[in-house]
């Protein structure tokens, strides 16, 4: 109850990087391993991954940084990285969506954009953590399981990899969203609060189904079909 109360009183800073890593707190039930490791091992890995975080929360700044002032000079809304014409199917594989104007193809599309660049660069922090060059889909699953606003992505996310996060860690996330902050974010110095039965912040039954669910990106691919309205 005292940390949802400290949660409250925080305002956000729309100057800074309002992206915060879900802190790992929950311990996974059981022992991983034959012994526990030594304190001085402990206390390295534990200096490691502050650093890790504040270097991957120095970069988010940036991005966003970045990410705003591209946006704000914006002039030219015909060309896009992502084909509107396979956005605008998607929007419409919900039953209830009849009409779509054309500017929020448009929107959509910068917005995932945005969406692909952060995550890859959340998951390229893992691909550092384990000194490699190539990011892979374990990598995707790690930026998932480390962060509250990509619970969603789950289901699509093969449940070895996450599993593997997971124990790898040696601890679960809890999923928390304290009043007046975006869903998935804390205010700095409270804790998570929530259901430690949560799987990855999202209770089961708790959401209706996706009318469209994509493919995992690295199942494997056939053939590239030409896509009809493109």
């Amino acid at each position: 109850m005292d940390q949802q109360e400290h949660g409250q009183s925080g305002a956000i800073n729309y100057g800074s990087n309002p992206y915060q890593t879900n802190p790992m707190t929950t311990t996974v039930a059981g022992s991983v391993g034959p012994a526990a490791a030594p304190p001085g091992q402990l206390a390295f890995h534990q200096i490691h991954q502050q650093q890790q975080q504040q270097q991957l929360t120095q970069q988010l700044q940036v991005f966003w940084e970045n990410q705003f002032k591209e946006i704000e000079k914006t002039t030219d809304f015909k060309n896009h990285s992502l084909p509107l014409a396979r956005i605008k199917k998607i929007m419409k594989a919900d039953e209830d969506v009849r009409m779509i104007s054309a500017e929020a193809p448009v929107v959509f599309a910068r917005a995932c954009e945005m969406f692909i660049l952060e995550l890859t660069l959340r998951s390229w922090n893992h691909t550092e953590e384990n000194k490699r060059r190539t990011l892979q889909k374990n990598d995707i699953a790690a930026a998932v399981t480390r962060t509250d606003i990509f619970d969603f992505l789950v289901d699509i996310v093969p449940r070895e990899d996450l599993r593997d996060e997971v124990l790898g860690r040696g601890t679960v996330p809890e999923a928390a969203a304290a009043a007046g902050y975006p869903y998935g974010y804390l205010p700095p110095g409270t804790g998570p609060v929530g259901n430690p039965g949560m799987v990855m912040g999202n209770p089961g039954g708790a959401y209706p189904p996706n009318p469209y669910i994509g493919q995992p990106i690295w199942q494997q691919q056939g053939p590239d079909q030409p896509d009809p309205e493109n």
